[in-house]
C-alpha cells in the first residue's frame, strides 16, 4: 500500500525542473525521442549544451558501418548533378545551372568573369589504413567535456566518426575535432618549395615574393612513423608543431616561426618569431595570430583552413551539402610550372590577376560550419568553412568582418598523396599542392604554390624548438 495522502509518482503532481530532466534524459538514452527543445524551455540552455548534447552523443554506439561511410562516402554512391560532368567549365555564361553545387563566393567571382572552374571526376582519397584501423579500435571512447574546446578519452584515430546531426548543439565542435586530429600532413611532413606570390588584385602586379620552408611535427597519435604513437620525452604534452623559416628575399631572409599547439585544448599555443635582423627570439602575444603575416593577406589563424584553438570558436554545424571543391588528380593535371628534380609540377594560377589555382574542381560531399571568435578583439565577425567529409579538411573558408560582409575567400587544392610527389606513396592523406587568399575589400591577392612530401627525416623532433630557432643562422 502507498502511504496516506502521497500521490503516485508523475500523477497529479507538479514535475521538478529535475524530475523532468530525468525522464528526458531516460528518453534519450532509450533513443525514444529527442527532447532537445523541451529541456532548453523548461531547465535552461546552458544545462543543454553542457549535459544533454553529452547525453546525446553517447545514446547511440558508432558502428563499424558509421566508420566505414565517414572513410568511404563514395563507395555507394558518386554525388552528381544534372548537366555536371567531367571537362564541364562552368563560367559566367552558365553558372545559374550550378549555384547550388557552389559557395557563394566562388559564385560571386564566376558571375563576375573573374574565374572559370573546370570539373573533374569525383575520387576517393586512399587514407591511411592504420588511422581507419585506430578509429575503429577507439570508437566510442572520446567525449566532449562539459566546456567548450574540452575531450576526453580520446586515444587516436577520428575521434567522432558518426554522422553530424543538426540536432546536436555541439555537433560542430567535434567536426573541429575531426580536424585537429586528423592527418594535414601525416605524422610529419615538409612543404618545399613553398611560394607566396603577393598580388594586386586589379593590375594583376606581383608586389612581393617569399620563398618559405614549412615543416610539421605530430608528438602524439602517431599512426605510421615512427616512433609511434608517441615522441618521447614530451614533458609540456605538446600535440602539434609547426615550424617555418623565410629563405628569401635578403630582407626576410632567415625569419622564424614556431607553433607549439598542447594537446589540452585549454592551453594557449606557444608561439615564437625569430626575427634575423634582431638576432633575437621573441614570443608571439595572442592576438598577434590574427595579424597579416609578413605582410601578406593570411592571419597566422588561417594556416591549414584553421591554426587555432577549438575553444576560441563558437562552432555551429549547418549542414551537409554535395557541393563543388578544388580536389583533383595531380597526375593529369597538364598546365604546371617546369617540373621539380623528383619530377613534381607546381600548379599555376589563373583568372583575374593569377590569383585563383588552375585546378580542375570536383563535386564533393561536405559539412558546413560556421565559427565565430570567443573574443570581440578578432578582426573576423564569422567564418563559413567547409569541410570535406572524407578527410576533414578545409579546402573552402569563407571570412566575413564584423559587419556580416564577405571579407576574404581562402581555397586550398587537394589532391591524393598518391598522385603528388614520388616520395608520398602510400603516405594516406590529402596533401594540399597550392591555395589563395583572395581580399575583396583591399582588392589583393595572395598565391601560394606547394609541394608537400610526408617524410621523418626531414622533421626531426630538434627542429621545433626554440634553440633550434636561435642557431638558424
Amino acid at each position: 500500500m502507498r502511504p496516506v495522502g502521497r500521490r503516485p509518482y508523475g500523477v497529479g503532481r507538479r514535475r521538478t525542473p529535475k524530475a523532468r530532466f530525468i525522464d528526458c534524459v531516460i528518453q534519450i538514452l532509450n533513443s525514444k525521442e529527442d527532447c532537445y527543445m523541451s529541456i532548453t524551455k523548461k531547465v535552461g540552455v546552458a544545462l543543454t549544451c553542457a549535459t544533454v548534447a553529452g547525453l546525446c552523443t553517447s545514446a547511440r554506439a558508432v558502428t563499424d558501418a558509421d566508420i566505414e561511410t565517414s572513410f568511404f562516402p563514395y563507395k555507394n554512391k558518386v554525388p552528381g548533378l544534372s548537366g555536371l560532368q567531367r571537362g564541364t567549365i562552368i563560367n559566367k555564361a552558365n553558372i545559374q545551372n550550378f549555384k547550388n553545387a557552389i559557395d557563394p563566393a566562388t559564385a560571386k567571382f564566376i558571375e563576375s568573369g573573374w574565374n572559370e572552374i573546370e570539373v573533374g571526376p569525383t575520387e576517393s582519397i586512399a587514407l591511411h589504413p592504420n588511422y581507419i584501423a585506430l578509429t575503429k579500435k577507439n570508437a566510442n571512447q572520446a567525449k566532449l567535456g562539459a566546456k567548450v574546446g574540452s575531450i576526453e578519452s580520446y586515444k587516436g584515430g577520428r575521434p567522432f566518426p558518426e554522422e553530424p546531426d543538426t540536432k546536436d548543439p555541439r555537433a560542430g565542435e567535434k567536426l573541429a575535432f575531426n580536424f585537429k586530429y586528423s592527418q594535414v600532413a601525416g605524422d610529419s611532413g615538409r612543404i618545399f618549395p613553398f611560394l607566396w606570390d603577393y598580388k594586386n588584385l586589379n593590375t594583376g602586379k606581383v608586389e612581393r615574393s617569399i620563398s618559405f620552408d614549412f615543416h610539421f611535427l605530430n608528438y602524439k597519435y602517431r599512426i605510421a612513423q615512427e616512433p609511434t604513437p608517441n615522441i618521447t620525452p614530451n614533458p609540456a604534452d605538446i600535440y602539434r608543431g609547426i615550424y617555418v623559416k623565410v629563405l628569401e628575399p635578403q630582407d626576410l631572409k632567415n625569419t622564424q616561426l614556431l607553433i607549439q599547439r598542447f594537446d589540452d585544448d585549454n592551453k594557449l599555443d606557444d608561439s615564437y618569431l625569430y626575427l634575423g635582423f634582431q638576432r633575437r627570439v621573441r614570443r608571439l602575444a595572442t592576438g598577434q595570430t590574427t595579424d597579416a603575416f609578413l605582410g601578406s593577406d593570411l592571419m597566422i589563424e588561417d594556416f591549414e583552413g584553421y591554426n587555432a584553438r577549438i575553444q576560441d570558436m563558437q562552432w555551429t554545424y549547418s549542414g551537409t551539402a554535395e557541393t563543388l571543391v578544388p580536389f583533383y588528380d595531380h597526375t593529369a593535371l597538364k598546365n604546371v610550372d617546369p617540373k621539380l628534380e623528383d619530377g613534381y609540377g607546381q600548379i599555376k594560377f589563373g583568372g583575374k590577376s593569377g590569383c585563383f589555382p588552375d585546378v580542375p574542381w570536383s563535386l564533393r560531399k561536405v559539412f558546413i560550419l560556421e565559427s565565430k571568435p570567443v573574443e570581440g578583439s578578432s578582426p573576423v565577425g564569422k567564418r563559413i568553412m567547409y569541410m570535406d567529409a572524407q578527410t576533414m579538411q578545409f579546402p573552402i573558408v569563407l571570412i566575413y568582418d564584423k559587419k556580416g560582409e564577405i571579407w576574404k575567400r581562402w581555397v586550398v587544392s587537394f589532391t591524393d598523396a598518391e598522385k603528388s610527389a614520388p616520395k608520398n606513396k602510400g603516405a594516406g592523406v590529402a596533401v594540399y599542392t597550392g591555395a589563395s587568399m583572395v581580399d575583396v575589400q583591399t582588392g589583393h591577392c595572395t598565391t601560394l604554390k606547394a609541394r608537400i612530401v610526408v617524410d621523418p627525416e626531414n622533421n626531426p623532433p630538434n627542429l621545433f624548438t626554440v634553440q633550434n630557432m636561435r642557431g638558424g643562422d
